[in-house]
């Protein structure tokens, strides 16, 4: 089966390209760089002439507010109209839980965008929400940080590996399309700021985290559940430590 991996060659994109080749699949990883451009529409029709399935995992390059919501709203238009006219039979895109929570951060607004446009193109699909990444704490420390402090919600968070990530990315994008939202999360529900405390440390990062019910997450303030999914999400098998210990040892 053809295949199109829409930001193929980033964290989570890079993976399930492997993952579907390795399935046998016939897999194309677009992104700018192998000449396939959303945002200009260069190479799309090519690309997609004769694929089944198009899974988006493209980011924003820029998390500006008004250049992150014209990232998803021309990228998600332009692909989506391009998939109509190529027959695309499963868009699959791949989200954050707590999207529809989070419309007072700039970033979210245009995952919101996104997925507007998604429900309304009229092509079957599957919009995978996923928890935040383990991959991204020590952004997520930066963000918060001030001095030798770093303030952060205690809200809860849920964090997952970005090979579980991939993983059931490529299991929804091959089976049927679900026309709504799946959500997927780690093993283990912690709060935020204990999280970056206990990677600071595992990094030898003498900084401290302060717990701050105001600090801003994307430009957002959080709720204890803002970040965690509702019942049965599918649970990724990777916890912090396993993680933690499999990222030094590929470094």
């Amino acid at each position: 089966m053809k295949i199109v991996v829409i930001g193929g060659s980033g964290l989570i994109g890079s993976k399930v390209v492997n993952n579907l080749h390795k399935a046998g699949h016939d897999v194309v990883a677009a992104s700018p760089a192998s000449g396939i451009n959303t945002i200009t529409g260069e190479g799309l029709a090519e690309a997609l002439a004769g694929a089944q399935v198009v899974i988006d995992v493209a980011n924003s390059p820029s998390f500006e507010d008004k250049a992150v919501l014209e990232f998803f709203e021309t990228s998600g238009k332009n692909l989506l109209a391009a998939e109509a006219v190529a027959g695309v039979k499963h868009h699959v895109a791949l989200s954050v839980v707590g999207t529809d929570r989070l419309a007072e951060s700039g970033y979210f607004r245009g995952k919101i965008a996104q997925e507007k446009l998604i429900r309304e193109a009229g092509i079957p699909y599957t919009i995978v929400h996923s928890t935040q990444f383990f991959e991204f704490l020590g952004s997520i420390a930066q963000s918060g940080a001030d001095g030798n402090q770093v303030h952060l919600s205690p809200a809860f968070v849920q964090p997952i590996a970005s090979d579980d990530v991939a993983e059931a990315t490529v299991d929804y994008a091959l089976g049927k399309p679900l026309m709504g939202v799946v959500e997927i999360a780690g093993p283990d529900r912690m709060r935020l700021s204990e999280l970056v405390q206990q990677h600071l440390i595992a990094t030898k990062d003498t900084r401290k985290v302060v717990q701050d019910v105001h600090a801003r997450y994307f430009g957002a303030e959080l709720q204890d559940n803002t970040l965690v999914p509702g019942d049965n999400p599918r649970l990724g098998k990777i916890n912090y430590t396993t993680w933690f210990s499999q990222s030094q040892a590929a470094k």
